[in-house]
């Protein structure tokens, strides 16, 4: 599913209520009071109705005659949404996310990061070393700007899932690339020299040194290690 980019009245109210679910603000089985939540955010129901539409969809809420809008159980959560993972850590210091939830970030990126750079170097086409080459030099002339290099550090982590020939491992991007796994990790004094190994190795078809370029990369050394800012 495409991320939520609703902005104004509307995607203010998403956010409000996500957070506060993901929070436990509105705790899991509460059932909602939709007259009091329109008082108080100071929205129309109609609005209020439309944006727990948006929390349906990530599974956080549904409906049900006689019982009205309530919170499903987490489980039930889309935790590897994109909006789901962007609203837990949104807030820094005072964001929904926990150690728990870091930590579960880490081990699996420390899984699924090495594993894909492998699947790469052993499928990549001459059009995914293109890719590859054109978001590296994007990282490369990124210097003093962090959200450049975010941007281009994201384009790699892309390229690099699209070699692997695999639609799911695709969608994983939110795992592999820099963003709500690495908060708290200082960024590396210059991540192209890491980058440059993972397509080179990508580049020979050496599936060994392209998971190992991976796993420098990403800091991670074992199945409980943590990502580093890649």
């Amino acid at each position: 599913m495409a991320p939520y980019t609703h902005r104004g009245v509307h995607g203010r109210t998403v956010e409000t209520l996500a957070r506060r679910v993901l929070g436990g603000g509105i705790p899991e089985g509460a059932t909602l009071d939709l007259g009091a939540l329109r008082r108080e955010l100071d929205v129309s129901l109609t609005v209020l109705r439309e944006s727990l539409k948006v929390l349906a969809a990530k599974g956080m809420v549904d409906a049900r005659q006689k019982r009205g809008t309530f919170v499903r159980p987490r489980a039930d959560w889309n935790l590897l949404d994109a909006d789901v993972l962007r609203w837990q850590f949104a807030d820094g210091p005072g964001a929904p996310a926990g150690p728990a939830l870091l930590r579960d970030l880490g081990e699996l990126r420390a899984i699924v990061g090495p594993a894909a750079a492998r699947l790469a170097a052993e499928r990549r086409t001459d059009a995914d070393l293109t890719a590859l080459e054109t978001a590296l030099g994007a990282l490369a002339e990124s210097a003093g700007s962090p959200a450049r290099a975010a941007e281009a550090a994201l384009a790699f982590h892309r390229g690099l899932l699209a070699a692997t020939g695999n639609e799911l491992l695709e969608r994983m991007e939110m795992v592999v690339g820099p963003g709500p796994a690495h908060q708290g990790s200082p960024p590396p004094a210059d991540p192209v020299p890491g980058h440059r190994a993972v397509l080179d190795a990508v580049r020979a078809r050496d599936r060994d040194a392209a998971e190992q370029a991976m796993r420098a990369l990403l800091g991670v050394r074992d199945l409980g290690g943590r990502g580093a800012a890649g």
